[in-house]
């Protein structure tokens, strides 16, 4: 079965990046190479999407065939709802990134940035039958906050984004069952913010079920804790992305082509 997605080019003028769209491009980059550096990535598949600013249906992706480790903000491909590409881009991108990625921009306006990766941790929790449990403060993190999606192969249908996205709800993550996990910010930072912390949950309840009998909080404190850590809904990433942005400029400054 061939991914790639030959698709078709939208009508009309194309028109240069506004520098909102350019600050996107560059935070999108960023968020796959620092994907790469964690060691997120899964050779040359799952995506990072964002959607473009003051362009509705409008989002970006990644070119298929390209590590996250060579992403620049160039290489971004810009796609609308239809599956076309609007603007220059030569490059395929992933039949089954797009649907998925399409389905939830589409279902939820909030979702400027969804991220969906195949994390060894993540995937390992989303086949457990109890979930994600609430082993750690990250964990809870996601208390009552993470929705779960049934495995239905590979090939991705209109229906089964539907399915999808009421499976997702308004929750700002999710498991998807054998197969892996995917958040959703109102920021590029948001996004990336809320999945290192549900792959370090992951990461940490792997590890403790690995030692023995595990300790859980009572049901009433990990409620009490989430409610904590969601902050009345305060946006997540706003003081960690500066630092990984001059972590990444440190290491390797491309990504902003």
């Amino acid at each position: 079965m061939s991914f790639a997605l030959q698709p078709a080019r939208a009508a009309g003028a194309t028109q240069p990046a506004t520098p909102l769209e350019a600050r996107l491009r560059a935070d999108l980059a960023a968020a796959y190479r620092l994907c790469a550096l964690q060691g997120w990535d899964d050779l040359i598949y799952t995506h990072i999407s964002a959607a473009v600013p003051g362009e509705p249906d409008h989002f970006l992706i990644n070119p298929f065939g390209f590590a996250f480790d060579e992403i620049r903000a160039s290489d971004l491909v810009k796609i609308n709802g239809r599956g076309e590409v609007v603007g220059a881009s030569a490059h395929p991108v992933n039949v089954t990134g797009f649907a998925l990625h399409g389905a939830v921009h589409a279902a939820r306006s909030d979702a400027v940035c969804v991220m969906h990766l195949h994390n060894t941790a993540g995937v390992a929790v989303s086949a457990q039958a109890r979930g994600l449990l609430a082993l750690s403060q990250h964990a809870m993190r996601f208390h009552g906050r993470l929705a779960y999606h049934d495995y239905e192969g590979l090939a991705f249908s209109p229906a089964e984004g539907a399915r999808l996205t009421a499976s997702l709800g308004g929750q700002p993550a999710m498991l998807l069952r054998n197969h892996g996990t995917l958040t959703v910010g109102r920021t590029v930072a948001e996004a990336y913010v809320l999945m290192a912390t549900l792959i370090k949950a992951c990461e940490i309840q792997i590890a403790a079920q690995a030692g023995g009998e595990v300790v859980q909080p009572a049901p009433a404190v990990a409620a009490h804790a989430a409610a904590q850590l969601d902050d009345g809904g305060a946006l997540e990433g706003e003081l960690e992305w500066p630092s990984l942005l001059r972590k990444l400029d440190r290491i390797d400054a491309s990504y902003r082509d």
